[in-house]
């Protein structure tokens, strides 16, 4: 080789035998380096093709041994601050074989190295499960893809999954019972792909169609979440805002005052009894997630938000019953009830967890953005022996498999990594170059999916599908920088890990000093309201800092400005490899 022009061709020959991952020419010392699968080529073929390119090759060095350790990436649900993500850390780095494994609360997804030879990453996701929550695969980090089809029709699983297991190239074959009829499918996208999926369902009397995973999966479940918690905020509204003007509005109002302050039975008046009823559907129906979530907390042997809560509002609730029983059993006894402050804190949480989730889903729209980059449909070729075109056909993008001819006509972006094999044209590779100066292809030119074609039709071989193609690179390299934690929010999830405990501490603490101080007389009894007592004065002071404390901002704030800093400069063309590096680029000056 003597410059670059030779270096080019040489490096296309090898990139287009089958298995090949990555090839680099280095023309100064007049080496390639060349990553392949050895269950496909072998070194004979790869210094074969080299030969036949024109030059002369001999293996200089041969690094047969494949490392043992993998990395996944799963997607979470039910987290719901950053203790829980803490917890699903710990869970995981305590697992035999997990060397990292690091959560994001707001990407909602774990990224885990680990040893396959002594863990696997089923064992992972029902070490994730047990610890109370719900844990779905998104990528496996090996040589294979996942697909997930949906069934329409009747199915009998044993004779699908034998049919699909008999594809050459097909690892494992699961199906997942539900509401829908979910086959994933874990292959060698080197060997088949999705569309010879299809078309074993086509031989029977059922159909397919590929269930996203994905993005798309994971903004259906966002939405699904926005919509629940804006269901559960509106419920108890109407429930909470009664409660608040009988509590707070109408004493002003004095005909109203007086029908709420009829006496029923002893000393229980018509208001309080109004507020018993309406607020015990907030509390225990509406409030219910956050029981569920203190027992899931409590289970694992920690504390979170939920458990702050559920110990702020049932503190309220309940001595609220108690003075309303007490009312009512008692002729000289006066109480005052709390129930609108239980009421509107679950009022209030709801619609921050509701805000919270559409700021979620906001910050990953840059993503989004990347992954819609390539197109929704593509138009597959059939060539003869001969390679002569004998017929297209309009297929889904998500059905492009390896080696596979697909059309690109002009003004249309190109579906998937290849080079061209027919055709001249330009074309506007601005996306991943920033230049905006188009290119000129021809026979034999690499194409790049999600880049624009302008003027001509381009005849494309496909080389890399899915994860291995240039585009979905850049959205892993993204998420990689979204999963990675600054130095800031590590010290913050450190912080938040000792948060509730000592919240409680001090609540506890709180009521404890104001209830002795008031015994001992350390304070005039004209700060006691006329309603209350020295207990009770107490208590609406513990309450107020165990509820006005959340741990939710301090372990969101740091993981959605990396996402927001991460997602932007993505979409700007500047991909920004993590948290660390963003939080030293403010150090960065112009002099």
């Amino acid at each position: 080789m003597t410059c670059s022009a030779c270096a080019g061709p040489v490096e296309e020959a090898i990139k287009r035998l089958r298995g090949i991952h990555e090839a680099v020419i280095d023309v100064l010392n007049n080496q390639a380096q060349v990553l392949f699968n050895p269950n496909f080529v072998n070194l004979e073929k790869i210094c074969e093709t080299i030969q036949d390119a024109g030059f002369e090759a001999s293996l200089i060095e041969n690094e047969a041994n494949e490392t043992s350790i993998k990395v996944c990436r799963i997607r979470i649900n039910g987290m719901t601050c950053s203790s829980c993500s803490s917890t699903i850390e710990r869970v995981l780095r305590v697992t035999n074989g997990v060397q990292r494994a690091h959560v994001s609360l707001a990407l909602e997804e774990a990224e885990v190295h680990y040893d396959r030879r002594l863990v696997d990453h089923d064992k992972l996701l029902d070490e994730i499960e047990s610890a109370g929550f719900e844990a779905l695969l998104i990528s496996t980090g090996e040589d294979l893809s996942k697909i997930d089809l949906k069934i329409v029709g009747e199915c009998v699983d044993e004779s699908i999954k034998t049919l699909l297991e008999a594809l050459p190239g097909v690892q494992s074959v699961e199906f997942h019972h539900g509401t829908d009829k979910i086959i994933s499918v874990l292959y060698k996208h080197d060997v088949t792909g999705p569309r010879s999926f299809i078309r074993v369902f086509g031989r029977t009397k059922l159909k397919a169609t590929i269930f996203s995973a994905g993005e798309e999966g994971r903004e259906s479940q966002r939405q699904v979440e926005i919509k629940k918690y804006y269901k559960s905020f509106i419920w108890s509204l109407v429930f909470t805002v009664p409660v608040f003007l009988t509590a707070m509005v109408f004493m002003y109002i004095p005909w109203i005052n007086h029908l709420l302050m009829f006496k029923v039975i002893n000393m229980l008046n018509t208001g309080e009894i109004i507020r018993c009823v309406l607020a015990t559907p907030v509390q225990f129906l509406i409030g219910w997630r956050f029981y569920y979530g203190s027992y899931k907390a409590f289970r694992r042997g920690s504390a979170n938000m939920d458990v702050l809560i559920a110990l702020g509002t049932n503190a309220a609730y309940f001595y609220s019953l108690y003075s309303v029983l007490r009312a009512a059993s008692s002729p000289g006894f006066k109480g005052e009830d709390f129930f609108e402050t239980s009421s509107m804190l679950i009022t209030f949480i709801l619609l921050g967890k509701y805000l919270e989730v559409m700021a979620k889903g906001k910050t990953s729209d840059a993503i989004s953005k990347l992954m819609k980059l390539t197109p929704d449909t593509a138009i597959l070729l059939s060539l003869d022996s001969e390679g002569q075109v004998t017929g297209e056909e309009e297929i889904d993008g998500r059905l492009i498999q390896k080696n596979d001819v697909i059309k690109i006509l002009p003004g249309v972006k190109v579906a998937s990594d290849g080079y061209v094999i027919w055709g001249k044209s330009h074309v506007d590779e601005s996306m991943m170059t920033g230049e905006a100066n188009l290119v000129a292809k021809r026979k034999g030119d690499t194409v790049i999916g999600g880049t624009l074609n302008a003027n001509g039709v381009l005849h494309v071989k496909v080389t890399r599908v899915g994860s291995e193609s240039a585009l979905a690179q850049i959205i892993r390299l993204v998420e990689s920088a979204q999963l990675a934690k600054a130095p800031v929010q590590k010290l913050a999830d450190t912080i938040s890990k000792f948060f509730v405990p000592l919240v409680i501490s001090f609540s506890l603490l709180t009521w404890l000093v104001w209830f002795f101080a008031g015994k001992l007389h350390w304070y005039s009894e004209s700060w006691i309201p006329a309603s209350m007592d020295i207990f009770e004065l107490a208590l609406q002071f513990g309450i107020s800092v165990m509820v006005v404390a959340c741990p939710c901002a301090l372990g969101l704030a740091t993981p959605t400005a990396v996402m927001v800093g991460t997602g932007v400069g993505a979409s700007q063309g500047v991909l920004i490899k993590g948290g660390q590096a963003l939080e030293r680029a403010h150090m960065v000056s112009a002099n």
